[in-house]
């Protein structure tokens, strides 16, 4: 079994256009993905979005490195410290 890690990818969305692409890419990702949790904040015009992952670091990565070259989206990956 492949090594995999548990995360949360946290995304700010600034720009609304981004928002299909940003859920073409998690749809790919969908296998790794245990859960998600959207928020629109229209008060700062912006959505806050957290995804659960349970994945290869790698795929965490590359998930996470196209979400933040999307223009107005903003990325951060926290990992969670667990024994193996």
């Amino acid at each position: 079994m492949e090594h995999t890690r548990v995360a949360l990818l946290a995304i700010v969305v600034e720009n609304p256009d981004a928002v299909t692409r940003l859920n073409d890419l998690l749809h790919q990702y969908s296998p790794y993905i245990i859960g998600r949790m959207g928020l629109p904040y229209p008060k700062r015009n912006v959505s806050l979005i957290s995804v659960m992952l349970d994945a290869p670091n790698d795929a965490i990565s590359a998930l996470s490195g196209k979400v933040g070259k999307l223009e107005g989206v903003s990325t951060k990956v926290v990992y969670a410290r667990l024994e193996e």
